[in-house]
Order: structure tokens, then sequence, then C-alpha cells
């Protein structure tokens, strides 16, 4: 039975990361707000169809073995120190929070790197990067721990096929890093801008951010060019040059024009709702991953969630494909001392809610 569920887990995980190759991304922002919250944000798609998508409570003291490449879960064990709260396909954590504010979340990074090759003789050492997320939130507060952990972990694909993963991880106390392995070795970026796409290599987007150097806020004057008067023909002229594609280096450029260019809120919940609305702006749409239109799947949208997470004040928001209502998880309610491990959907009902206007 055990062997089943994990050969099913391996098909969701494959569909996640990139095995259909249609549009499986993911882009990340970070915002602070006057009254000195931390807050991070992501959006999440695939274009394949529908994944099953779950949110977890896990209590303290869950203890779970990693499964490895060769199909069992005779990998590194690893109990939670701390509980967290996981967004999640099955029980492969993708975002989450744990209890004392970190933050950490996978993103799909496709072609570049590689992970260490797997040696059975280091099993016991050995976890899949589908459960690395799970790992950093049960074990470790800050992202100085993190990375002092890193030596003593090895990091393998959970099958072959699938494509390489890179993460985000960062704490309450404002410090944000990027890890990709490259050769084997996981490199560790901090991440000061704090966005994140997909490939290439974080220090790539932050070079090719250069190239558009001239992107600012606002509207140009009119000028002459030669004998001819040049007239905006609209408000934001500073921003043409801005690339719309749905490419990861064009949406990292986008998402940290609007990062940046956005007011500083006064308030972590106005600047939760914020970080929705930029994210907002980065959706993508179903059909446009596809040249034969026969083959698009039926689902409203290939971001399927996006979640917004304060680690200052341990609040983990999400919204979805089929319910753009504003959903939370308060940590400081949750005893996770004695709460015990659940499951469910991130959404009950998958149509998106209509209500009847009133007119008086």
């Amino acid at each position: 039975m055990e062997m089943k569920k994990l050969n099913l887990l391996l098909v969701m995980m494959l569909a996640i990361v990139g095995i259909h190759n249609s549009a499986n991304s993911c882009t990340g922002i970070t915002l602070t707000s006057k009254d000195g919250a931390n807050i991070v944000a992501r959006t999440v798609e695939w274009a394949s169809g529908e994944s099953p998508s779950d949110y977890l409570i896990v209590p303290q003291g869950y203890e779970k073995q990693s499964m490895l490449p060769d199909g069992t879960r005779n990998g590194m064990k690893y109990t939670a120190l701390y509980g967290y709260v996981g967004l999640a396909s099955e029980d492969y954590v993708i975002e989450g929070l744990n209890e004392v504010g970190l933050s950490a979340g996978l993103f799909y990074f496709p072609n570049v790197g590689s992970y260490p090759k797997y040696n059975p003789n280091d099993k016991d050492v050995t976890i899949s990067d589908t459960e690395f997320v799970a790992w950093m939130l049960g074990n470790f507060e800050t992202v100085e721990d993190v990375i002092s952990a890193l030596s003593v972990v090895r990091v393998v694909a959970t099958d072959a096929r699938a494509e390489n993963l890179h993460w985000r991880v960062a704490d309450k106390f404002g410090r944000q890093i990027v890890i990709e392995y490259m050769d084997g070795i996981p490199m560790v970026y901090e991440n000061k801008l704090g966005v994140l796409t997909n490939a290439p290599e974080y220090p790539w987007h932050i070079k090719n951010l250069n190239n558009y150097i001239n992107l600012k806020p606002g509207t140009d004057t009119a000028h002459e060019f030669g004998d001819i008067k040049m007239s905006p023909i609209g408000h934001g002229s500073n921003t043409l040059g801005l690339p719309g594609d749905m490419t990861p280096p064009s949406r990292f450029v986008r998402v940290a024009f609007y990062q940046t260019s956005a007011p500083i809120m006064d308030t972590a919940d106005q600047a939760v709702n914020q970080a929705f609305t930029i994210l907002e702006a980065m959706t993508i749409p179903i059909g446009i991953q596809y040249a034969d239109k026969t083959k698009i799947p039926n689902i409203p949208s290939a971001t399927q969630w996006t979640s917004v997470t304060d680690m200052t004040n341990n609040k983990l928001y999400y919204t979805t494909m089929y319910n753009p209502i504003i959903r939370k998880f308060d940590l400081n309610n949750i005893d996770f001392t004695s709460v015990q491990y659940q499951q469910h959907p991130l959404d009950d009902v998958k149509t998106r809610p209509m209500i009847d206007a009133i007119v008086k």
C-alpha cells in the first residue's frame, strides 16, 4: 500500500516540477511595512492540469523519513522540533511558515545546476528535494541555522526525470537567502532584493536587471527629437521597455519593478493586501502555454494559488484560482504541542463564489 502511494506521489511531483514542460513557474516578492513587518509572497503555477492543493498542520514531534530515488522511504529520518503550516501538493510542502517565524518555499529551476549524486551509503543524511522545505520548517528558526545545516545533509532528486528546484528561505529578522545546487554544491545567495522566479541562476537575474536601468515610475515629459516634438501618449511612459512576457527573466524584471516602486505601507495588514495586489498582475491565464488549442486543460488559471507570509506576526495567507477571498492561518492561535497532524484541501468548493448585488 505504501509503495502504491509513493508511486502516486511521484507522478504528482513530476507533474508539478516540469515533466510536461508547460508553464511550471513561480514568482516571489518581499515587502516590509512601517510597523516593522517582514513579508514574503509568491505565486504557484502549473498549466498541465489541476494539482492537488492542500494545507498541512504539522505539530511538534512529527516524525518522517525521506523518500529516496529508489522509491522507498529509507532516507533521512527527521522530527519536527517546531510546528508549522504548509501549503502542499499531497504531502510535499511547497511553501510554509513555522511557529518561530521561518519561511521556506521551493521554486521550479529547470535545466540549471545539479544535486549531489545519490550514494546509498549516505542514505541516513539524504533527503529528497521535494521534502527539503518540510525539513527546514521543522528544524530551524533562522536563515543562519539553515545555512549551518547544509553541510550535513545531501539533497537528491526524487526521480531522475524531474527538473531541479531551488529554494527561498527567510526569517522574521529580515534576512533572506536563495539556495541553488550547482554541480552538487549548495550555493547560498543573499536575496537583498527579495525577488525570485525560476531559471537561470539567481546571480544571472541580478546582473540582467542592468539591462533595464532606464525604467522608473511616472510619465516622461514632452521633448523634441530633432524637429519633431514628442509627447507621452499615456501615463506611465517611463516604463516603456518593461518586459511583459511570461518567461522567468521577464517576470523577475517586471515584479522587481512593481515591488520597488510600490509605496511602503503603514501596517502589516496593508502590506499583505499590497502583496496580493502586486502578484495579481503576475497571474498567468490558462491557454497561452498551448499552441494546440484542443489540448488546453479545463482549469481556470495556470496560477493555481498565491500565498503571502507575514513572518513577524506569524500569519500565512492564501488565495486560489477557484476563490480570490483571502484566507488566513494565525500560527499564534495554534498550539503545536497538542494539535494533531492534519491535511485538508485549499478549496472545499471549486467554483468562484458569486453573490447578488443588492439593489435598493
